[in-house]
């Protein structure tokens, strides 16, 4: 029967118009896209890949934060703060940045921060075990959302007077934009990758969820070329912190994949003055720096009349902040009176031993506040890679001065930050060269207050971790109890465990030791006990040093511990620490070459 025959009976039987038929179809229409509708947004909302929904959602998504009481803020500018800021570096290329810099990110509300675009065949969600999981990326009720885009991207970079390096940035600038957010916010991050090879970021400190921790082959996939990725999470614990690629870190960080993550606390007073330095070397010859190989400390066969230590110091001849060298530093600016905070955060491969004339007072480590710091003067402040340390001060003279380092590194000259003094009244301070002392920051602040927890007999885990090097052929490995990453069997604990794990550094370089995913304290240095507080996730093993760190197992997920002198960990001193009553929605594939964690 035709369509217009079969209308014309179904019209008689049910005695019907024309025109009520017509409005009848319309009717069935419409119920029937409402529900075709509400289909797709359920199977999105659940991790399907949003390709096909670039530039639909964005609206739609701030109408949905609105009804549930939640707040979407347009961060554009919230890292354009005049004293707030990195002064991060804006890089040159032909092409002009693209809006995504700016523009906030979408609501993870629509996008529960696991879908990546492209093929997601390895990145598949077990729905059985990341139901909860995937409900903890999602705001709460009221909970503030900050959304930023970061694209990795190639440019040219002039870090000093004279020498231009073709860099790989966030958002086009060395460092990348700075992400500073309020605690209690609820924070999205969208990564896009411009680049010609795989990236990922990496919460550098900060007790994000496992999926959203950024390691390749260990709880995501490595972004490949064109590709996305979301990252979320919930700014709970204030402090200076930063963020970089994980993928292929030694070569990827050294590139210029780093900023700074700062966590302002809520309901405190802001000093007048907020600064953040991220500090770090360059190879001025970029064949110099393919030749060393920068994966495996390789290529060094013809340098066997140098050590590692004299081969690195050279090679790296330009020190910059925030990715400026020397006389293109931009300088603070402080009037007298102003209290003064500097976020020190060491993006490099060497130990940086800052000098500050006057009183201050080091109130941060890591992230964590030390408590009741005192004031000291004539002291180094050592901040070895991966660390941060956070110094307040108040200006007390008109005079300008500089924050400078002090140590045995070869370019010292290049790392002078000026301070310029509102109204000074032109005369720069001398700089201090003698009687400089360096900062024992283990016996610095509030005595600490022996647990019973800290009884050996107490631990549910004692692990010793032994750091030491070796030569395979030509190159130079770097081992965790005699053992490269590849060998390594992993640190397994359980959700609650009391964990201990002594560093025993039996080689002759330092290893600067990072623990993702939780803070520790440390209890012992040298078989001295630790006098104060102090919470950490990166701490420095020098040559000869045995340090003693616990840490309460409270945030389940699969992580790395690893030197974060990034050479040693890609030459093999990293391992994973898993905690066995953890399932992840992330399901590694052994196969894939794209993932390369260290």
């Amino acid at each position: 029967m035709s369509s217009a025959a079969f209308f014309k009976a179904y019209r008689e039987e049910c005695g019907l118009s024309t025109k009520s038929l017509i409005w009848l179809f319309i009717f069935a229409m419409i119920i029937g896209g409402t529900a075709a509708g509400i289909f797709y947004s359920q199977t999105y909302a659940s991790g399907v890949s949003s390709n096909a929904m670039d530039g639909m959602n964005m609206e739609t998504d701030e109408m949905s934060l609105e009804a549930d009481g939640m707040s979407m803020e347009d961060t554009s500018a919230a890292n354009e703060h005049l004293n707030h800021n990195s002064s991060n570096t804006t890089a040159t290329e032909d092409d002009t940045l693209s809006e995504e810099i700016t523009e906030p990110s979408p609501s993870p509300e629509a996008e529960p921060a696991i879908s990546q675009e492209g093929n997601n065949s390895n990145n598949t969600l077990n729905t059985e075990t990341s139901t909860n999981e995937l409900l903890q990326l999602q705001p709460k009720a009221g909970q503030p959302v900050k959304g930023f885009n970061l694209t990795a991207m190639e440019r040219n970079l002039e870090i000093a007077k004279g020498v231009t390096l073709p860099v790989w940035t966030y958002n086009g600038s060395v460092p990348g934009q700075e992400i500073r957010v309020t605690q209690g916010d609820f924070v999205t991050v969208t990564l896009k990758n411009e680049l010609k090879v795989p990236v990922t970021i990496h919460w550098h400190g900060y007790p994000v969820s496992s999926e959203m921790d950024g390691v390749p082959g260990v709880s995501q996939d490595a972004v490949l070329p064109g590709q996305t990725f979301t990252y979320s999470f919930s700014a709970d614990v204030a402090g200076t912190y930063w963020y970089h690629s994980h993928q292929e870190s030694s070569k990827q960080v050294d590139k210029g994949l780093y900023g700074a993550l700062i966590v302002e606390p809520k309901d405190t007073v802001k000093p007048d003055k907020d600064y953040t330095l991220l500090l770090d070397e360059w190879i001025k010859d970029e064949d110099a720096a393919n030749d060393q190989g920068m994966a495996g400390m390789s290529g060094m066969a013809g340098m066997t009349s140098m050590s590692e230590e004299e081969m690195m110091s050279t090679l790296y001849s330009v020190y910059t902040v925030n990715g400026k060298s020397g006389s293109m530093i931009t300088p603070l600016e402080a009037k007298v009176g102003d209290t003064v905070r500097l976020r020190l955060i060491n993006a490099g491969y060497r130990s940086h031993a800052i000098h500050l004339p006057g009183e201050f007072k080091v109130i941060s480590t890591d992230g964590q506040d030390i408590e009741e710091p005192a004031i000291l003067k004539n002291q180094l402040v050592t901040v070895a890679p991966g660390e941060r340390y956070d110094i307040e001060f108040t200006v007390s003279s008109p005079e300008n001065f500089t924050i400078d380092a002090h140590d045995e590194n070869k370019f010292n000259e290049q790392l002078v930050i000026p301070v310029k003094i509102t109204g000074s009244n032109g005369k720069v301070k001398a700089v201090q060269h003698t009687n400089l002392k360096e900062f024992d920051l283990f016996s610095y602040g509030k005595p600490a207050v022996e647990a019973a927890s800290t009884a050996p007999e107490k631990f549910a885990v004692d692990y010793t971790a032994v750091l030491n090097s070796k030569m395979d052929g030509d190159q130079q490995l770097y081992t965790i109890n005699d053992k490269v990453f590849s060998e390594q069997t992993t640190l397994q604990v359980k959700t609650g465990d009391n964990v201990k794990v002594t560093f025993i550094n039996e080689g002759d370089v330092d290893h600067p030791m990072h623990l993702h995913g939780q803070f520790f304290q440390v209890v012992e240095k040298n078989g001295v006990k630790v006098k104060s507080r102090i919470m950490k996730d990166t701490v420095l093993v020098k040559p000869g040093e045995k340090i003693v760190i616990t840490f309460k197992a409270d945030n389940p997920g699969n992580w790395m511990i690893h030197c974060h002198e990034l050479h040693h960990a890609a030459a093999g001193m990293a391992q994973q620490l898993v905690y066995t009553d953890f399932v992840s929605s992330y399901t590694p594939d052994p196969s894939k070459a794209d993932n390369k964690p260290e």
